[in-house]
């Protein structure tokens, strides 16, 4: 196990580099997108949606301006609009009740459960007569209970759309985030564990017909014949993103292995500090395959460790601000979920990203075991 040895910063999460770590492969796919003045809709994003198609073994894919739109459009495409509601977990960004709302439905925030992802149980209670689809979010790079969630979802007679945005690669007995229910979307932001240099996401289906009509609404409401059909909007994932995101797509699966990697050594020396409960383990349910998009951990005295870390020059992050959805009063929610409200008084995320060293991980754990004592 890696020692540290002076003083370390461990950033939570390092931009520059994630440039500089390929500088030159990225500057070559810049001169060649431009030099050919293929900036929208060009062979590089059919490229890019043919190949993570193939990765997710998918029927189609549909590259978008980021993810809230990905959710958004998928919504609709799968019919949903007002007087529908639609039942999410509190415990996710707020873009997940955005795209519902905007998309006509009404979001019903619901209580998570200890994994930290939207609680089966709690989806049922939530259920009523204008319920029609589960939007679960996959969480951290893991992902939910969806046979509980699909037996739900039959029993009812209601969609799943997942927001699989923290999740691509992440698997729940084999199967892969954004390939359960009717649609999904994924997000592509900088800081994902497949990032571009901007925003950018993805819409995932293999509903034939789902797939025409969010093609159409992404392309202001054009059919293939380019005829206008329906009211649509703009939102495309750009050439050169989707060019950036087919190289990194090369090497992804040596990306999540890395994380991995991050995530053993943090079992390996926090995993037995009583103050702190850490994410699974990897490989430790054999029906989870988790990417670590982040390393959402629940700590005793969680202010004080964050500030202790910052002065020690370890960056770390509580979610969305500290606020669960069902917390944002202005937009209407009344919803009481104490089980969510207590973990937000716990969670902290620590640094996980590819410019890390394991001695990077060894001090930040070091750091920790030095706040609590050990």
């Amino acid at each position: 196990m890696p020692v540290s040895t002076g003083t370390r910063r461990a950033p939570f999460f390092d931009y520059s580099g994630l440039f500089a770590a390929h500088e030159s492969e990225y500057a070559a796919i810049f001169r060649d997108v431009c030099s050919r003045g293929a900036f929208i809709k060009q062979r590089d994003l059919a490229d890019f949606e043919r190949e993570l198609a193939e990765f997710l073994g998918a029927r189609y894919v549909l590259g978008v301006g980021n993810a809230t739109d990905g959710l958004h459009i998928a919504l609709r495409a799968a019919g949903l609009g007002p007087g529908d509601e639609v039942i999410f977990s509190s415990h996710t960004m707020l873009a997940t009740a955005a795209a519902i709302h905007f998309a006509g439905p009404t979001p019903v925030p619901a209580e998570c459960g200890p994994d930290h992802l939207i609680s089966p149980a709690a989806v049922e209670a939530a259920i009523t007569s204008r319920t029609r689809a589960i939007m679960p979010t996959q969480l951290n790079g893991r992902t939910a209970d969806m046979t509980a969630l699909q037996q739900l979802a039959d029993r009812h007679g209601l969609l799943i759309i997942e927001d699989a945005a923290q999740a691509l690669g992440s698997r729940f007995r084999g199967r892969l985030a954004g390939t359960f229910g009717v649609a999904s979307a994924i997000s592509f932001y900088p800081a994902k564990v497949l990032g571009c240099f901007g925003d950018g996401g993805a819409i995932i289906t293999n509903d034939s017909g789902v797939f025409e009509r969010a093609a159409s609404l992404c392309d202001f409401g054009r059919n293939s014949a380019g005829e206008v059909i329906r009211w649509g909007l703009n939102s495309r994932l750009d050439n050169l993103q989707a060019a950036i995101l087919s190289f990194q797509l090369t090497r992804y699966s040596k990306v999540m292995h890395r994380r991995r990697q991050i995530a053993t050594i943090y079992q390996q020396m926090l995993g037995d500090a009583p103050e702190l409960k850490l994410p699974p383990a990897p490989d430790s349910d054999p029906d989870h395959f988790d990417i670590y998009q982040n390393y959402e951990t629940e700590c005793e005295r969680r202010d004080d460790l964050k500030q202790f870390l910052e002065e020690n020059g370890v960056g770390t992050l509580i979610q969305w601000n500290g606020k669960p959805v069902h917390r944002c009063e202005a937009l209407g929610f009344r919803q009481k979920l104490p089980y969510t409200d207590y973990l937000f008084t716990r969670m902290l995320m620590l640094p996980i990203h590819m410019t890390l060293t394991d001695d990077d991980i060894a001090y930040v754990a070091e750091t920790i075991r030095r706040f609590y004592g050990r």
